[in-house]
């Protein structure tokens, strides 16, 4: 059955809904992980919670992935604060967290979380518009038209904001790996 058939036939036979997690928890779960962590089991079944609460009301033109995934950006925006202080403490962690065992693992490892944390501060100092385009694009994986319909914006705005959000945070990183001292 289609996302729709689905929807529709929900509104009278409630466990019909159930494909409809079966077929996008999946994505939504790993976009949720990658921006908030371990509260996205709870982020998850929330956006389930309401997207059945609100099914009734779903519009067709959407689309099922837009629609959910703008139920999660939604409630993500709740936990913008707790988002934004879980970026400035990866940006403060400490580049050596333990001796490794090998040279090559050790530098690999120490690129790895010095990226880690470098990117962490790039997206903590992005205003949360630009973050939630550049994050649906890159985690999420969704088109320009995609994300438009998640954030009820024009799809030139969604270009915009990715446009700037990829400058500056590729300025940020640039700019973190110039001022380094060399080794």
């Amino acid at each position: 059955m289609s996302d729709l058939d689905l929807i529709r036939a929900s509104t009278t036979e409630p466990e019909r809904f159930a494909p409809l997690f079966d077929r996008y928890a999946g994505a939504i779960h790993r976009y949720l992980a990658r921006r908030i962590g371990s509260p996205a089991d709870d982020l998850l079944a929330e956006t389930f919670l309401i997207a059945f609460r609100q099914r009734a009301a779903y519009r067709p033109s959407v689309g099922v992935p837009p629609w959910l995934f703008g139920i999660a950006t939604n409630l993500l925006r709740h936990h913008v604060r707790t988002e934004e202080r879980r970026y400035r403490a990866l940006s403060r962690l400490s580049a050596v967290e333990e001796q490794p065992t090998q040279v090559e693992d050790a530098i690999d490892r120490l690129d790895a979380r010095a990226l880690r944390r470098d990117l962490a501060a790039a997206l903590a100092s992005l205003h949360r518009r630009d973050r939630d385009v550049l994050l649906l694009a890159a985690w999420a994986d969704l088109s320009y038209e995609e994300i438009a319909a998640t954030l009820a914006v024009p799809v030139g705005t969604v270009r915009s904001r990715l446009h700037r959000a990829r400058r500056l945070t590729r300025l940020a990183l640039d700019a973190t790996h110039i001022t380094e001292e060399p080794k």
